[in-house]
């Protein structure tokens, strides 16, 4: 077994995950998993810079994991950063900051390199005889849709993503009849877009990755506080997508701050991330979508193995 860190720095989030893996069995083993809320792509669909304040989070969330991973003693570590770190103009300081910090340089991938570590993450522990998974990642600033099985058959990203979505049309509390019909329009076209790549409408199991998606699920289960145990390969209908998306679309931020399942960090997004995925599974004709736990921070570790 070799130990590895690997972190995911997306628009909204920060994660980390040290994990025993076997390079050949693909066996993991999980030390430690966190997730901080750092913001990152603040105001960056706007401005087009990463914001000092949200800089500073980020670097404050980095000191915390570089502590856990010197005492879990991993030997190799990679930094992927995504959405908002590929869009900035000033990503040099967030680079010059995470080297000094942990000691390696973000690598800031593509959209399809995000694609394919998610899609390696999310389907491990699946098994391969149920022909084709469609796995969609809805995060902070992009949303990545991945066809295939043993290996990826198509891939793309396209930027609709909680925070990007709910900058750029939210202005009211609870949003409009106008913003949501933004959102609606927003996201259609981002699927059109998704769609001259990678088949959606063709009938295959749906995995749903990221906060958005386990959120929901945690809301359809109607849990009393976040369970990673009870949310993880559940299997979670449209219909009560549809129920649990529109109650948030027409609930205040101090009403949904009040669900415990809610993280802190997503109570002013997550209405637009439950839509994009609602809108997702209406596109593609999907009855229920299984919900992973595991996603683009598993798929890191077993690249770093």
């Amino acid at each position: 077994m070799t130990r590895v860190a690997g972190i995911d720095c997306g628009t909204n989030s920060i994660r980390l995950l040290v994990a025993d893996v076997h390079p050949e069995t693909g066996e993991l083993i999980e030390l430690d998993r966190r997730m901080t809320i750092v913001r990152l792509g603040q105001g960056v669909d706007k401005t087009g810079r990463l914001a000092p304040e949200a800089l500073e989070r980020t670097f404050a969330a980095c000191r915390e994991y570089a502590a856990v991973i010197e005492e879990l003693g991993a030997q190799r570590l990679r930094f992927v950063a995504t959405s908002a770190s590929r869009d900035a103009e000033n990503r040099d300081d967030f680079v010059a900051g995470v080297v000094e910090i942990l000691g390696v340089e973000p690598e800031v991938i593509t959209g399809d390199q995000e694609a394919e570590f998610s899609f390696t993450g999310a389907t491990g522990e699946l098994t391969r005889d149920q022909g084709e998974y469609l796995v969609v990642d809805i995060g902070g600033g992009s949303t990545e849709f991945v066809v295939g099985n043993e290996h990826v058959r198509a891939a793309r990203s396209v930027d609709i993503g909680c925070v990007r979505l709910t900058e750029r049309h939210i202005r009211n509390d609870p949003p409009t009849v106008g913003e949501i019909a933004a959102l609606r329009a927003d996201i259609k076209a981002a699927l059109d877009l998704a769609e001259e790549t990678v088949p959606l409408r063709e009938k295959r199991t749906l995995v749903g990755l990221a906060g958005s998606v386990t959120t929901v699920a945690g809301l359809a289960l109607e849990l009393t506080e976040y369970d990673s145990s009870a949310i993880h390969h559940a299997r979670i209908s449209r219909d009560q997508v549809a129920e649990v998306t529109g109650r948030l679309l027409t609930s205040t931020h101090d009403e949904r701050a009040a669900l415990p399942v809610i993280h802190p960090g997503r109570v002013d997004v997550i209405a637009a991330g439950a839509l994009v995925l609602l809108e997702i599974m209406e596109r593609a004709g999907a009855d229920e979508v299984v919900v992973s736990e595991h996603d683009i921070l598993d798929g890191i570790a077993y690249s770093v193995a």
